[in-house]
Order: structure tokens, then sequence, then C-alpha cells
């Protein structure tokens, strides 16, 4: 009976394992995939790569999996490997895969995006330097104003109010392709210094016109985005924006500023604000720690009222239940430990005394 009522408590304890609704769909527990770019696509394509890659996490038994940054356009890419959601024919392998992960217990989302000024790069693994506009597999890059992220890169063109109406288009035709493909779940990827973050901040947003100078203006193409996706993308489907809630630099985009900007998508129909943050200056020192970021989830939730995801250096069972069970954020999307890890929700039950359901292939190896 005592072994009985310890283990009950430990059940009990295991908040980062309790269910969360979220409009249409149910998480299982609070363990999010979070984007990370492969850089293994061809002309936008997905391949057996993302299909193992992002299956495996299914099977790992996280409740949602979210595919690295799909370009809304080719030149929207980081680089010539980067996925993409810019042609009708991407929609049939990302099908596959949305089908693989719902059969194996899961929710499946996709992050869409455009890389801005930090477009047209070579791989991680050949250095990952800007590929000038005149070399093969590179291109001009687009920008709300033509700074380029670091001196020895190409300036971008700054967009006319021709190019802000296209990008607007490829959000939007790009969320109808990601409804075809079976996706529960979209993110906007407004971070790390990639266009929907360019135009947010007044480091990278120098424009005189209604996209730029004060607060209100320089979010007015992130908001036009969302009602552009919104046109196509049902009501009752989640709705997730990625922002840096800190670009860490006196006098840039700040955490109060990530609040009011979190109110706003509240009342927009934002369902959660997925908290990273920098990405946007060049040589930014930031100290890292253990959940170094989870504070800003936790400022964004509670002065916002939103939903909010922590990300950063969050790699403990322990830890990230914690997160969950302080109230700071109420999901945790994990990124690095994923890679290290795709079975850290089995794991993670375990060292947390939580009963889950194991796939019966992998029945035999419970601990």
């Amino acid at each position: 009976m005592l072994l009985t009522i310890f283990v009950s408590n430990k059940i009990n304890m295991a908040h980062l394992f309790s269910p969360l609704k979220i409009k249409n769909i149910e998480l299982k527990n609070r363990i999010v995939v979070s984007p990370m770019c492969e850089y293994s696509s061809e002309d936008g394509f997905a391949n057996d790569w993302h299909l193992v890659h992002l299956g495996s996490r299914a099977v790992g038994g996280a409740a949602l999996i979210i595919t690295e940054a799909a370009a809304v356009s080719p030149e929207g890419r980081i680089s010539f490997g980067d996925l993409g959601i810019y042609k009708d024919e991407h929609i049939a392998k990302l099908k596959q895969i949305t089908d693989f992960a719902h059969a194996h217990g899961a929710h499946i989302g996709t992050q869409l995006a455009h890389a801005g000024r930090k477009a047209s790069h070579q791989q991680p693994w050949l250095g990952g330097k800007q590929i000038p506009s005149d070399q093969p597999n590179g291109w001009k890059s687009y920008a709300p104003s033509a700074i380029a992220f670091t001196e020895s890169e190409e300036p971008p063109l700054e967009l006319d109010k021709a190019g802000i109406e296209k990008i607007k288009t490829d959000f939007k035709t790009a969320a109808a392709r990601a409804l075809a493909a079976g996706f529960d779940v979209i993110e906007l990827h407004g971070a790390h210094g990639y266009l929907l973050h360019e135009f947010l901040s007044p480091a990278s947003n120098k424009r005189t016109d209604e996209y730029g100078g004060s607060f209100e203006n320089r979010i007015r193409f992130l908001l036009e985005v969302i009602e552009s996706v919104q046109e196509v993308w049902p009501a009752e489907n989640p709705l997730f924006v990625r922002i840096s809630a800190t670009e860490w630099t006196e006098g840039t985009w700040t955490a109060n500023d990530s609040v009011a900007l979190a109110i706003i998508l509240k009342d927009k129909g934002i369902d959660v604000v997925d908290c990273s943050t920098g990405g946007n200056i060049a040589g930014v020192k930031i100290a890292l720690k253990p959940g170094y970021q989870v504070e800003f989830a936790e400022k964004v939730k509670k002065e916002s009222g939103i939903l909010t995801g922590a990300v950063g250096l969050i790699t403990k069972p322990h830890q990230a239940d914690e997160i969950i069970q302080e109230g700071e954020a109420d999901l945790i999307f994990i990124a690095r430990e994923m890679l290290r890890d795709p079975y850290f929700p089995l794991r993670a039950a375990h060292e947390l005394g939580h009963e889950v359901t194991w796939p019966v292939q992998y029945e035999r190896a419970k601990w």
C-alpha cells in the first residue's frame, strides 16, 4: 500500500506529462520538438531524411513536433538546402510525414518562414557563409531596409510595397499547403533575425513609411501576415508565433516590447508565443546557462495572459517539469537535446515516475 501511494504521488508530480488542450487539439504532454533546420532538401522538397528525423520523434513520445523552418518562397530560404512549402509539389511528401506522426500519437506542425537578409547562405557544415547573389546557389535577399547582417555580407534589397504584398501572399499560399499536407499547427517564425523579426526591430528596420518608426508601425507587417494566413487557416486550428523576446542590446527590441506584442497577438487569435531570443544583431554576447530564456517565457505569459513556450538549454526532465510546475511556461520546446535523444519524452517519463504508453515494438525495452 505504501508503494502504491508513493507511485501515485510521483505520477501526480509529473506536470510535464499533464495534457493541454489548444483549440481543436489536445497535447498528451507539454513536450514540443522545436524547429531545427536540417539543410537537407533539394528545391525545398522533404525527403526520407525528414520522414525518419521527424518520425523518430513521434515514436519517441513528443506531444507536438514542429518541422524546421519551411520557406514560403525560394528566396526566403536560409540556404539552398532548406525545406520549402512554396510549391504544390511539396505537399505529397509532407503529407506522408504528417500521416506517420499522427499514426504514432503525435500532433505535428510546420514553421512558416522567410529568411529576409539572412538568406542565401551555405549549409553550416560548409561554413555557413553568405553566397553572393551572382554565384551558384546564391540569390538576392530582401529585408525591410537595405542593411546587411554583417559588414562582410551583401546588403539586401529594401522591400517595396509590391514586394511586401507578394510575401504576404506567399505566407497565405504556404498556409493553404500546410493545411493540405495535414499539419495540425502553424508557427510563424518571427525570431532569430529573419524577415518578420527584421520588421519588428529598430536595429534592422529603418523605414519611414507605415512599416517603420513607431512600435505600431514595426509590428504592422507581422499582423498583416497573420491576417493573410488566417484567411486560409481554419480558426479552430492552433496558430503559434515564435519571437526573439529580447535582442540583448540596449535600445532595440526588449522584453517589454514582447509583452506588448503578445497582448496584441492574443487579441488577434494567436494561441502560443514561443519565446526565444537574439539572432538579429551580429556579435552579441549572451551569458548561456541552463534555461537562460525561460524568464522571458514567464514574463510574457504572466503579463499578457497568453500561453507561452520556453526554449533554450532545457536538457533535463526534472528541469522541464519544474518549469511547468512553477507556471513559468505552458510548453517546453526542446531542440538539441532532441537531436541527442529522440526518445527524450520516454526517458523523462521514466525519470519522473510517470507511466506512458510505449510503441508496442519497443515495449520489451521499457525500464
